[in-house]
This record gives C-alpha cells, structure tokens and sequence, in this order.
C-alpha cells in the first residue's frame, strides 16, 4: 500500500481545490429544482469549475463521459447526466463531483432533495450526513483507518439502513483515488494509522433498504439491488496532529 504523506505546499493547493469544490456545491444547490434535468447540472457545475482555473476531476476519468455524477432515487453512484433525465417533485439527487487545481484533486458529494420529499427520505438524507461526521471523530493521528469503519457501520446499522459495502472511500492527492481505501462497515483488523498529512475521502454510501448493489448497463450507475432510495455525503479530509482539516466546506 502506498500512502502518500502531503507537504505544505501541496496541502495547500488541495485547499484551493477544496474551495472551489465548497463553492460549486452552494451554486448547484440553487439551481436544484423540478424540471431541471441533470444534464444541466452537470453543464453548470463544469462552467463554474472552469471559471476557477481548474478542471473537472471526472471528466473522461476511465472514460466517464460527464464532469459530475449525479445519481437520482435508487442510484447510489456515479449516475451518468443525462438531458432527458428531469428530475420531479419529491425526488432526492446525490451529486458527486472532483476538481482538480494545478494538479492536486479533491473530491466531495451532497444529497438534496427536489421540492417536497417524504420524511423518511428527509431522515435517510440527515443520517448520511450524521454518519460521515461520526466517522470524522476517528479521523486523527494515532487512530486507524478502520476505527473510522466501525464507527460509520455502527450509527448506520443502528438506524436500520443498508451502508453499501462494494464502494469504499478512498486516499487522494495527484490522483483522484489513492491509497489507502476507507470501508464504511466494520473489518476484522483495524488498519492502517494514520498520520499527520494523510489525505482521505469519507463518503458512507446509504440505502434506505438492504445494502446490496448492482451496476447497470451503462457499466458506471450503481443501484441499490433492492431498487430502495439511498444517500450519499462526502468530504476530502487532513489529518493533522490534532482536529481533522475539512477541505470541501465552504471556509
């Protein structure tokens, strides 16, 4: 396993990054509505990237066609956009999206709802949310990667929700998907520690049904096998030698 410990300078960069990305999030948000179709979602979040001198981390990514994923109702992840998919009244959309400045990624996904959604829904969306941050709490010098695991899967369990198992989060810097891979669901070792200048991605994937998914013939949409709503919250994190640094929130 090869983790990359980040200097100064190239934290640095992924900051800028990381704000963009913050940024763009706060601008799509404003946007989401019934009507609008996630082809133009895509197409705003990559005019906003562009206009910040970085580039989409996802486009053409092992040949994903569009600049973000956007995933709606039982897809978990990596939703292609597409002009025909409008998204209706009461519909959740997971967005995923990674910037790349001057070399350096981040990456970060958020779960809105479109005009009135159910209440379940509305929790299922919060407990993401919740989840994600209870992992944070282990995201520290001296603990380890599977420290942050156990903690997901256990609020997650606890709720009654699927925390999907086949898709982890990840280490990232020079490449979108780095070393090491965080689980969201609890393993038999405890993994690696981390250290002060690790850079991670925690992103626990939820179904509101079973945790079991499958990919569609497009090769990249993720569903939940059950066809049961799910969320999705990610942030880019540093560890450091004391509170972890959140680089994908507004600042």
């Amino acid at each position: 396993m090869a983790v990359t410990i980040k200097s100064p300078r190239e934290i640095a960069l992924m900051r800028v990054s990381g704000q963009v990305l913050a940024n763009v999030f706060l601008e799509l948000e404003q946007m989401i509505r019934p009507g609008i179709s996630t082809k133009d979602i895509d197409e705003h979040a990559a005019r906003l990237i562009a206009a910040n001198d970085c580039k989409a981390s996802f486009l053409n990514y092992k040949g994903f066609p569009a600049s973000i994923c956007t995933s709606v109702n039982e897809e978990v992840v990596h939703g292609i956009p597409d002009r025909r998919r409008v998204l209706q009244a009461g519909d959740i959309v997971s967005i995923d999206i990674g910037v790349n400045y001057k070399g350096f990624h981040t990456d970060a996904a958020r779960t809105f709802a479109v005009g009135q959604v159910k209440s379940e829904v509305l929790a299922l969306i919060a407990a993401t949310k919740e989840a994600f941050y209870i992992g944070l709490r282990h995201a520290r010098q001296g603990s380890h990667v599977h420290d942050i695991s156990r903690a997901v899967d256990e609020f997650v369990t606890a709720k009654g929700y699927g925390i999907v198992r086949d898709l982890v989060g990840h280490g990232i810097g020079r490449e979108i998907h780095e070393d090491p891979q965080i689980p969201h669901f609890t393993q038999r070792r405890r993994g690696l520690k981390l250290r002060p200048g690790m850079t991670i991605c925690i992103e626990p994937m939820v179904n509101i049904g079973y945790a079991e998914v499958e990919w569609l013939d497009d090769g990249w949409t993720v569903v939940s096998e059950d066809r049961s709503w799910s969320a999705h919250y990610e942030n880019t994190v540093v560890i450091t030698d004391g509170e972890p640094e959140l680089l994908t929130v507004v600042k």
